[in-house]
Formats: C-alpha cells, structure tokens, sequence
C-alpha cells in the first residue's frame, strides 16, 4: 500500500507550498470540476445506469444537478467566505484589530457510498476544495461503473496533488484510515463509522460521520392527504429507498388511515406503475446482500400495497406493510429500500414519545396544518434536518446546515 502513502504525501507537499491558498486558484479549480461534469454528462447517466439502473430524468435531479446547484452557490459565496472576519475589540486591547481567518485543514479523504455514487463522493469535495484543502476521494466499490468513471474523469482533468480517485474494497479504506489526514468525511452505516473515527483518534484527525437512522413521517388528522400521500410516496421510494433523509416509517392517524394509505397507493401506481418491476426506469437494489436483506422484512407485518421482487434484476416492488410493531425486524434498523412500514396513533403524543425515546433521527416530517402543533413537534423533537408538510425537499436549500443535530 506504498502508493497510499505516496498520495497522501504527495498531496500534503501541495498543500504546504501554498497552492491551494489564493481566491483564483479555488474559483478554477470548481469551474474545472462544473465543466469535467458538464462535458461528460451521457458517460455519468451511462454509469448510473449500470450501478442503479437510474433514469436520466432521476440521475439529473439526485445526482448532477445537486452538483451543478452546489458549485454555483459556492462560487458565488467563495470571496465572502475566504474574507478574514473582523470582530470586536475590548477597551483594554484599544489600538488593536481583531480577526477571525478561516484556515483550511491540509489534506482531506472523503469516503463515499454507493447509493448516490456522484454526488455523495463529489458533493463533501466541493466545499473541501472551495476550503482549500486538497482531497482524496475513496468511492463505493459497490457502484462499481461510477467508481471507474469518476477516477477516470478526475485524473483526466486534475492534478492529483490536488484532488485524486483511490478505488478498491474495505481493505483499501482500511489502508488509507491508517494514513495521516487533516479531516475525514464518511457517509455510509453506523457500524462503519464507529470504525472511522476509532481509526481517526490514532491521528487525532475530525471527522464529519454522515450515518443516516429511523427517519420517521408523523401523518396528522389534519393532513392533506393527497399531498401528503403524493410527497412521501415520490420522498420513500425514489432510488428505491436507498436514500438516508428518506421517510423509514409513517404514524398515521387512525382516524385518515384508510383514505391516506388509499392516496399513497393511488400515487405510487401513478410514479412507478402498475407493475414496476418491469419499468426501466426503476432502480433497483445495490447488491444481492441488500436484496436478500430487505426480502426478509417482506416476511412482517401484512402487506398491502407490493410485496413482489426480482432476484434476477435485483428488484423491489414500492411496498406498504401494515399491523407493524416496534418489535418487528423491520423496525430494529434504517430500512434502506423500497418497504413502507405504517404505524398509527390516537393521540399525538404517542409518536412524540416514542420517537423521542429512539436515536435522534437525522430526518423528521410532520404532516399537518394547526400552526400551534407544528411548532409543539419541532420544539420537542430532536432531529438532523426536516421539513412540514414535505419530505426530503430541506436537501434542496444551500443555505441549510446538513447533518448532526
């Protein structure tokens, strides 16, 4: 693995010679990024195509033009934020200026998954390089044709001092974690990222651990069902779940239950057809691993809405299950696909409870319209990122914080 350490230091010594600390030097280097994306945009589509079977129109709204939103906030952004602060000075300190200089970290590994295999590895890039740091990305294997063609386009168009692709399994992460680096992003499961920042103390490197959870969607009596239903159906089962801020389960409330599961059904035919297995445009399940994962929890509950699956092609059907308890395997972990478990409720306060009782989420959704009760749910509960009467949409807004709590 001496190559790993050459990277490593290789970047480093571009780093301390300075080159990544002018305004000019950042801007061209996200200009170069927007442009390397820009000129191969049917070569990224082909790509995603064969690792998640994406459609254009998904690849574009998930993956490219999040990117594309993402590097024109920031050059937009880059000479304010590079300015020293200037802050107040005490009486005692008179004659003297304060500031507060933003200094970038050194050397940066981002180490991305495969659900979103572009803009989970190049997103986390963005702000490092506008940061001036230089990065090494270490992709998904999983998403094998993304991984390839991203070390490909970005040796092509970059100094690999200043950024560089690793590609290889978790022998390859376990390598690079053993290296020095100045700060660590890692977006992929829990366990993983125990083991991320047990390797990082070694170094006493930073870390930013993106880990996903139990997102939960609270459906009130006071819903619009139809947008609600239509909202969370588009939020749960795009990429086939395999989104970590999508809606894991549902509390309804009984009194809406029959007609807002008729919605979500209705909905669901409406995105993804009567009979998605068939549809090219649906995507399927990263890995066989996964599949045989997520086929197990067809097994609680009552099914529905779904239920049908193709090992073959590793897909499965959008599926709502029903008469679901916390006890059940599919509420022990983050779902990870294309399955809808609803739980319901009498009175609000039973899912504020529970909920407040599990892991902090890092997505909540409330869906209702008393003004006094939507702040009492954002008050109570402690979350990453939500949103009130929609789901998933917060991601689109630059001038959120993502992650944490």
């Amino acid at each position: 693995m001496n190559h790993l350490k050459h990277a490593v230091e290789n970047q480093r010594k571009f780093f301390m010679n300075g080159n990544t600390m002018d305004y000019s030097s950042r801007r061209e280097t996200l200009i170069s990024l927007k442009n390397m994306l820009k000129e191969n945009e049917a070569e990224i589509y082909y790509a995603l195509k064969q690792d998640l079977t994406k459609s254009k129109h998904e690849a574009y709204v998930t993956e490219l033009g999040f990117l594309y939103s993402e590097i024109a906030f920031t050059l937009k952004h880059l000479k304010s934020w590079m300015a020293p602060e200037r802050v107040p000075t005490p009486l005692s300190h008179k004659g003297s200026k304060s500031f507060i200089v933003k200094d970038p970290y050194g050397v940066v590994l981002v180490i991305s998954p495969w659900n979103y295999p572009l803009h989970l590895a190049l997103a986390p890039a963005i702000s490092a390089l506008a940061a001036g740091n230089c990065v090494i990305i270490k992709p998904s294997e999983h998403a094998k044709a993304t991984s390839e063609l991203l070390a490909a386009l970005i040796a092509e168009t970059f100094n690999p001092a200043l950024i560089h692709v690793i590609e290889g399994d978790v022998d390859t992460t376990q390598a690079l974690l053993k290296q020095k680096f100045d700060y660590i992003f890692f977006t992929g499961s829990t366990n993983i990222g125990k083991e991320i920042m047990k390797a990082a103390s070694e170094h006493l490197t930073p870390v930013t651990l993106e880990l996903g959870g139990k997102s939960p969607a609270i459906i009130d009596r006071d819903a619009n069902i139809n947008l609600s239903a239509k909202r969370l159906v588009w939020a749960k089962f795009t990429n086939a779940g395999q989104t970590c801020v999508a809606p894991d389960y549902l509390y309804v409330h009984e009194k809406i239950k029959f007609k807002f599961v008729r919605e979500l059904v209705k909905h669901t035919k409406a995105l993804f057809g009567k009979r998605p297995l068939y549809n090219e445009n649906y995507t399927k399940i990263i890995n066989e691993k996964h599949f045989n994962r997520l086929i197990g929890y067809l097994d609680d509950g009552s099914i529905i809405h779904g239920g049908d699956f193709d090992a073959e092609s590793l897909r499965i059907e959008p599926t709502i299950l029903d008469q679901i308890t916390w006890e059940d395997d599919v509420m022990q972990e983050e779902i990870f696909g294309p399955i809808l478990p609803i739980l319901t409720f009498q009175t609000l306060e039973e899912p504020l409870y529970t909920i407040k009782q599990k892991e902090k989420p890092l997505a909540l959704y409330y869906f209702g319209e008393n003004e006094r009760i939507k702040q009492k749910v954002m008050e109570f509960l402690s979350f990453g990122g939500g949103a009130i009467n929609d789901a998933v949409y917060h991601l689109g807004n630059p001038n959120l914080p993502f992650g944490g709590i």
